[in-house]
């Protein structure tokens, strides 16, 4: 059962104007370009508002959308003193990808910025810095680096599983089918395949004070090591063990090209 609590939108195929069939939009070089905010969120009543208080109104985003995956606690309640955050809701739980592909269907930008529900330390500036990127036209695509991300990640500067990044909305959104068949916590990985085929570049974004809340800390250290088993074992459903190397390799290097327009940016302005 899928619900929304404003559908003015939910037959809307996003994409840039003037963009060609199968054409990932180039980076939009102005502060009016629209990005869709998609914020997935399970059983997150007691985490979700420091991400909520972080975009709501915020001047970067068109739109924020909180896609609520069949959650049993109190999450839609609290949702609902945001009235201007769109909420798509249904029952029962079908996990992070498919709430992804929910949210990606129904927004309107040019843009989409994938924000975890479980962040805390995230303020405002740090949406702005994730969106800098990509609204002064110095990289195709952003993708955070985490104070907690795991340390090889932090080593080699990149979290190629980072929930937090924006993307051209026309790599993704005639994808959505494809992404409605991955395993649960399968697109990350997924989206990362369609970035390398498409040579974007990226900008890594440090957020040296946020950090995403670990699963043992909301359901216990045994179900939460099982959980975090169960991603590990999707991202290995959708990529081999050799096929998660390649990814990471590939990734750095549209990274340090990324980083090598970033420098030229600051440098001209």
């Amino acid at each position: 059962m899928l619900r929304e609590s404003d559908n003015r939108f939910a037959q809307t195929t996003p994409g840039r104007p003037g963009a060609a069939a199968g054409e990932t939009p180039a980076p939009v070089q102005s502060a009016a370009a629209r990005i869709s905010c998609i914020v997935c969120a399970y059983n997150e009543a007691d985490r979700i508002e420091h991400i909520l208080n972080a975009v709501h109104g915020h001047p970067a985003l068109a739109e924020v959308i909180v896609v609520n995956d069949g959650s049993t606690d109190a999450t839609e309640a609290l949702l609902a003193g945001y009235p201007d955050i769109r909420v798509i809701s249904y029952t029962p739980n079908r996990g992070k990808t498919f709430a992804l592909s929910q949210g990606i269907a129904g927004a309107i930008g040019d843009w989409l910025m994938f924000l975890d529900a479980d962040l805390t330390g995230v303020t405002a500036a740090d949406i702005q810095a994730l969106a800098d990127p990509v609204i002064g036209g110095w990289a195709s695509m952003s993708i955070s680096l985490r104070r907690n991300s795991l340390a090889v990640y932090r080593l080699i500067g990149l979290d190629f599983v980072s929930g937090e990044r924006v993307i051209p909305t026309g790599l993704i959104n005639r994808e959505i089918a494809a992404m409605e068949r991955l395993p649960r916590w399968g697109g990350e990985a997924f989206i990362n395949t369609l970035t390398i085929r498409e040579d974007l570049s990226i900008a890594v974004v440090d957020w040296p004070a946020v950090f995403n809340v670990r699963k043992y800390t909301k359901v216990g250290r045994w179900r939460g090591l099982l959980a975090e088993l169960a991603m590990m074992g999707d991202a290995f459903r959708v990529l081999s063990p050799w096929g998660v190397v390649g990814q990471n390799l590939a990734l750095l290097k549209l990274a340090r090209r990324g980083a090598a327009a970033g420098r030229r940016a600051k440098a001209s302005g």
